[in-house]
């Protein structure tokens, strides 16, 4: 007796079905436009050395503004006026042109910076992050990614003991109660502690949402919810583009972007719990009445027979005391111990990739909504394709193909001149869609080469590795300062070095999958089985659990 036999009695894909990934999809198009939010709320603007206190001693009382700048600010090697520093003292010779303002005396901004930005507000210029606090920009998205990595642990233990349904309302509430918190933030430091529990609030959404959805369908139609959750993603992040060149306040962007989870808390009351849950917990009626609105959705007759709930029930407890693997177990053997750093390599790549360059949405010619819509739609053509290629060529050449590939792509953009910005433009486009079919291979790779008695704790350590690489990526890309193309050269590096790992990792298309550790162990014959659509079942538990 499996649940898989009690959802083919009421139907496994019918309207009831339907309903609840309709329910879901709009907590999931909020999630990207979470975490990518800082491409433009942390935006800095051009901007230089506030000199208006000397206007008040009439100085200045016959300038133009673009003479004040000329006797104020000293002019960099790109001829724009300096951002960080300001004459000590007024140049009035300056007004002749025939003067140089290199070996002037100059000092750091004084009273502040006036901003000249199409934005009414962002992170930079409410509370002054520039100069020597430009990092603070950058450090609030790993601060946030931080909060959904330690989401990811938290959750994973909360929806496994109070539920699914219960623990996705309080994420509800709580990413509700920090967004619209973090909006009227008075401090950088009250922003970013708002940030991290928003992250890891957000985390909850992620994955239960997620979970009900692959728990109340067939195995069949898991790889369509896997689709469904994908397309969601880039949904949201193509109307997260929208809603910035809309609303300029990055007060007010934070709870337009948030604000649809108030939609989402209204509708929560007609998702319904997991019966696979419930009767893994022994709550055998609250399944049968799930169980039964489910029938009679989708025009089913109702389970005649109850006992066999109470069979299932105490099967699926039995089997929940049994399961003794822990995380350890990922290690203890030199074949796991080789497969689990692998995966962990190509896993820190993939995310530390496609962070990298989402994060990353300046310098191509384009204005950043632009970009930032544009790369959000080439991964939609980009998941279509990779979902086709893998049954194809296999899953590990894709893998390594559209990492080394993404890593080719970034190299390519170090080399070509920034002049020639279209070209730069297409080959970061194309970049970005191989990282987003690298992220997507991952999901499903990583499902079959792990064993299915620790494939869940494969799955955790996955993505507990590939959040570790999403909050260093705004790190890396302040290395700029220290030299232009460093953050490119990094990224590219991690690319080609996971792409090459990926390489030693075994193929798994139609092969048997692996059970036991033993499995792994000992050398597999490749069988040719057929491929298991369990396996995609499998991995669109996951699908989007870390996400991309």
């Amino acid at each position: 007796m499996k649940f898989e036999n009690i959802l083919e009695e009421i139907d496994g894909f019918g309207p009831f079905q339907i309903i609840i990934i309709v329910l879901l999809c709009t907590p999931r198009i909020v999630l990207p436009c979470h975490f990518l939010l800082n491409n433009f709320i942390t935006t800095v603007p051009a901007h230089h050395c506030d000199f208006s206190t000397l206007e008040d001693g009439g100085l200045y009382i016959n300038l133009t503004q673009e003479q004040k700048l000329t006797v104020s600010i000293p002019v960099g090697r790109d001829g724009d006026p300096k951002s960080c520093e300001m004459f000590a003292e007024p140049q009035f010779h300056l007004l002749s042109n025939t003067s140089s303002s290199t070996d002037l005396p100059t000092v750091q901004c004084q009273t502040g910076w006036v901003y000249n930005s199409t934005f009414t507000s962002t992170l930079a210029t409410e509370w002054d992050l520039v100069c020597d606090r430009k990092s603070l920009t950058k450090t609030t998205s790993t601060i946030f990614f931080f909060g959904v990595m330690i989401g990811a642990i938290a959750f994973g233990f909360l929806c496994d003991k109070y539920g699914r349904k219960n623990t996705l309302l309080a994420s509800y509430l709580m990413t509700i109660a920090f967004g619209f918190s973090s909006a009227f933030a008075n401090s950088y430091i009250l922003f970013a502690v708002l940030r991290f529990l928003t992250g890891f609030a957000l985390t909850g959404i992620s994955i239960n949402s997620v979970v009900l959805s692959i728990e109340w369908v067939d195995t069949g139609h898991r790889s369509f919810i896997g689709v469904i959750g994908s397309l969601a993603w880039s949904v949201g992040n193509m109307l997260l583009a929208g809603f910035a060149y809309l609303v300029n306040d990055f007060r007010a962007l934070i709870m337009t972007v948030t604000a649809p989870l108030g939609f989402a808390v209204l509708t929560w009351w007609w998702i319904p719990e997991s019966a696979r849950w419930l009767l893994a917990n022994g709550k055998v009626k609250q399944a049968q009445f799930y169980l039964d609105k489910c029938a009679k959705f989708n025009k089913r007759p109702i389970l005649a027979n109850k006992m066999k709930l109470e069979r299932l029930s105490e099967i699926e407890m039995t089997e929940k005391q049994d399961k003794n693997y822990t995380y350890i177990d990922l290690i203890r053997t030199p074949k796991m111990r080789r497969l689990t750093l692998l995966a962990g390599i190509m896993w820190y790549g993939v995310a530390s990739t496609y962070y990298g360059i989402s994060l990353n949405i300046s310098g191509f010619g384009l204005n950043i909504y632009l970009t930032h819509f544009i790369y959000a739609v080439i991964e939609v053509p980009a998941k279509l394709m990779i979902y086709w290629l893998l049954n194809i060529i296999g899953r590990r050449k894709c893998q390594a193909g559209t990492l080394l590939l993404t890593g080719i792509c970034i190299a390519i953009n170090i080399f070509i001149p920034k002049g020639l910005w279209h070209v730069r433009a297409v080959v970061a486009i194309l970049g970005k869609g191989l990282s987003e079919a690298s992220f997507t291979t991952a999901f499903l790779y990583t499902t079959e080469f792990y064993p299915t008695v620790i494939r869940q704790n494969g799955m955790g350590y996955s993505s507990f590795i590939s959040r570790l690489g999403v909050s260093v990526a705004p790190l890396i890309l302040l290395l700029e300062d220290i030299w232009t193309v460093l953050p490119q050269i990094i990224i590219c590096t991690v690319a080609i070095i996971s792409g090459l790992a990926s390489l030693f990792l075994p193929e798994t298309l139609n092969v048997r999958l692996p059970e036991t550790i033993d499995d792994i162990e000992k050398q597999r014959r490749n069988d040719t089985a057929s491929h298991s659509v369990e396996s995609s079942g499998v991995f669109l538990e996951s699908k989007n659990t870390t996400n991309t």
